[in-house]
């Protein structure tokens, strides 16, 4: 159970901050203090329960703060940076911040943080990171560069694993998000690319996260109004290496995805968020505390006055600006359980003791002899089995997965995969991986219901996967129609059977446009081709395919009549793509993957006319958009080649060519490419007699051996 109790507004006169609200809400280093810097010249140190400032600090007129004050614990002494360079040092004594100490930094400061148990951390814009005492005996050292240009931070943290400091900071650039992992016991900076999940491209607008014994839980509240978790080792398995983690979806739907403004996130305890933003998209600004591990709402409270989006918890109070007001509201969260999730919990003293009793009365039952034993002896006993608890050797993370694939839900074994993932690759990791598909299919086919989509697709991912070692992957998919994961696995398999691979051509060529409409597609591999040619660039690449050869030469002017006198609609076949773009991407995947052409033709002659035609037109268009450039390349990311687009070309004509022949729907394309074959063979007839040439050239060379420093020769050509 959660609760939300009677807010109280902190300040009694609105708050100077702007229109971004305050930069900051801090605790000091009494328990019942907090540091409130607004985003202009002001900082003000409050008492919550008597709800009232104990002193105010001002900068200058013309200076303005830039990162909010924080306490030096280790000190009793605030900090504050103004104007993102100059560095303020004083404590409650000091009345004028222009007579405290002062120094100049070399770097724009981004954030100062400080916790219990260490120094004050420095985290400047550019990535780089210093501790206080070091950069105050000199500071106008010299700050690296860490991050990319054009690299923004967006948010930061700092954290005590272990008695040992760590700082995770958030970047943003061109859309893409990226997380260091600062570990100050070893210096080492590990960087991560927060990939995106199955969910569609949005914007994060706000984090927060919480650290347990290996993994920093990354949660992140995005434009669409869903959570989403990120799990990130604190002991990478390559701390040099940029490496890749994948966000799943933790709550769905909890603000409205219309609010662009007003939201933020943050953790309360390891079940419990607390979220502000208004619920649906006509209502107003809410408060409302979730539990994660039962994915329910606790309880909510309404902000009539609105909110500048920021929210800040320090002990069991938080802190957010409501109208020009700071205001603060306590919360109780209680440890979470199914009936206190849903509201059921009982309160009442007499069912918890009568529980405790009906406990002990069980272990006496079981032989422990709690209830005849005297106090030391049941005391022993205990601290016995503590003992062996405690050394009793820890389960892999590979070990949970495979034990969670057998028996838990499909969001648990995300878990454990992702757990799993994140930790350092052993030699038999790609051994586990199948092991781990094959358990998941095995469980699919005793359970139909049960279909761990977003676990496969992680996996294929690993690029360890090979079709040898989980054969029945692929057929799974195919029987599902799960073009997504067919894709992945054309792209990623080496060992595809021709018979698979033709089975995949099937689907991707008979799917309905609506049905590929809804599917997340890898479209790296099309770029902009599948746009319309302009019927002027159509005209020019002709001449210029044809290198001399005119269509109204003699054994080519009844297929170039015929072409004629098709009305004009029908010459749009080859200036525009004849598949979407997904279908285009999953055709390129099959022109990808590798076969041997004596296997794979039988399996050709299976796949229906109709669809062998669309698949010509297709391929007969990419060597269209080839033929545009001098390179005879296509644009985008691994798009298919101008010999892969040859090869499966004559494959299909050699496997259907007398099918193909009787369909009107494909007359047309037929005569394109007997001009397109003929004129190849034009161009390769005068490349030939150029050949010849060129070697009477270089017969005429060899014959000149003497030749000055400069000469100038005329050689004719007969």
């Amino acid at each position: 159970m959660a609760a939300l109790e009677e807010r109280f507004t902190l300040t009694a006169v609105p708050l100077g901050s702007g229109p971004d609200g305050p930069l900051g809400v801090e605790q000091s280093d009494k328990t019942d203090q907090f540091l409130v810097t607004d985003s202009g010249r002001t900082v003000i140190l409050y008492k919550v329960s008597d709800q009232k400032p104990l002193g105010s600090w001002s900068v200058k007129q013309g200076q303005i703060i830039t990162c909010p004050a924080v306490c030096n614990f280790q000190t009793g002494e605030y900090i504050v940076v103004h104007d993102n360079k100059v560095l303020r040092i004083w404590n409650n004594e000091d009345v004028n911040l222009d007579k405290v100490f002062k120094a100049t930094l070399s770097t724009e400061v981004y954030r100062i943080h400080s916790i219990q148990g260490t120094e004050p951390l420095v985290l400047f814009k550019e990535g780089a990171v210093r501790g206080l005492e070091a950069l105050l005996a000199e500071p106008q050292q010299k700050i690296e560069t860490v991050i990319s240009d054009e690299e923004v931070i967006k948010w930061t943290k700092f954290f005590m694993v272990f008695r040992h400091p760590v700082l995770i900071f958030i970047t943003e650039k061109h859309g893409n998000y990226f997380a260091y992992v600062q570990k100050f016991n070893s210096r080492i900076l590990s960087k991560y690319t927060l990939l995106l999940g199955q969910e569609e491209k949005s914007v994060t607008q706000s984090f927060s996260a919480s650290v347990d014994r290996k993994f920093i839980s990354l949660m992140s509240l995005s434009s669409d109004g869903c959570v989403y978790e990120t799990l990130i080792p604190i002991h990478p398995s390559d701390p040099e290496k940029n490496q890749r983690v994948v966000r799943s979806l933790l709550l769905k739907s909890v603000v409205s995805g219309s609010a662009r403004s007003g939201v933020a996130l943050t953790i309360l305890d390891h079940d419990h968020v607390a979220v502000l933003g208004p619920p649906l998209s006509a209502s107003k600004e809410c408060l409302s505390i979730w539990n994660t591990k039962f994915q329910t709402l606790q309880t909510s409270k309404e902000l009539p006055q609105g909110t500048s989006g920021q929210l800040w918890y320090h002990g069991e109070n938080l802190f957010m600006l409501h109208g020009k007001f700071l205001t603060v509201i306590p919360y109780k969260c209680e440890v979470s359980s199914l009936a206190g999730a849903l509201g059921k919990l009982k309160h009442s003293q007499d069912p918890d003791i009568h529980a405790m009793t009906h406990f002990v009365n069980w272990e006496t039952s079981q032989g422990y002899g709690l209830g005849s034993q005297n106090s030391e002896q049941s005391k022993r006993i205990l601290r016995r089995r503590k003992i062996e608890v405690s050394v009793q050797p820890e389960v892999p993370p590979s070990t949970q997965l495979l034990a969670a694939v057998q028996k838990d839900s499909e969001k648990h074994i995300e878990v454990e995969l992702r757990k799993f993932l994140a930790v350092k690759r052993t030699p038999d990791f790609h051994t586990i991986i199948g092991d781990v598909v094959i358990g998941l299919l095995g469980r699919y086919k005793a359970e139909p219901s049960f279909y761990p989509r977003n676990c496969l697709i992680q996996l294929i991912q690993t690029c360890v996967l090979s079709y040898s070692l989980c054969p029945g992957l692929m057929e799974f998919a195919l029987e599902k129609t799960d073009v997504q994961i067919l894709q992945l696995c054309l792209q990623q398999f080496p060992d595809i059977p021709e018979s698979v691979t033709c089975a995949c051509l099937k689907i991707f060529l008979s799917i309905g446009d609506d049905s590929l409409q809804e599917t997340d597609i890898n479209m790296e591999s099309v770029s902009d081709y599948t746009a319309t040619i302009q019927d002027a660039e159509i005209e020019e690449q002709t001449e210029i395919l044809q290198n001399g050869f005119s269509p109204e030469e003699e054994n080519c002017e009844n297929c170039a009549q015929e072409l004629i006198e098709k009305p004009p609609a029908a010459t749009e076949e080859s200036t525009s793509c004849p598949v979407t773009g997904k279908r285009a991407a999953l055709l390129n995947a099959i022109l990808h993957s590798a076969y041997s052409e004596t296997f794979l033709l039988p399996h050709l002659k299976d796949i229906p006319a109709q669809h062998i035609t669309i698949f010509l037109q297709y391929l007969y268009f990419l060597y269209l958009k080839c033929s545009e450039n001098a390179t005879m390349t296509l644009p985008g990311i691994h798009p298919p080649t101008l010999n892969q687009i040859m090869d499966w070309i004559c494959l299909l004509l050699d496997a259907n060519f007398t099918v193909v022949v009787m369909i009107p729907e494909a007359k047309r394309l037929l005569l394109s490419l007997y001009k397109f074959v003929k004129s190849q063979i034009s161009i390769c007839s005068e490349l030939n007699k150029i050949e010849v040439s060129f070697r009477e050239l270089q017969k005429l060379n060899q014959e000149k051996t003497n030749r000055e420093l400069y000469s100038i020769e005329v050689l004719e050509l007969f």
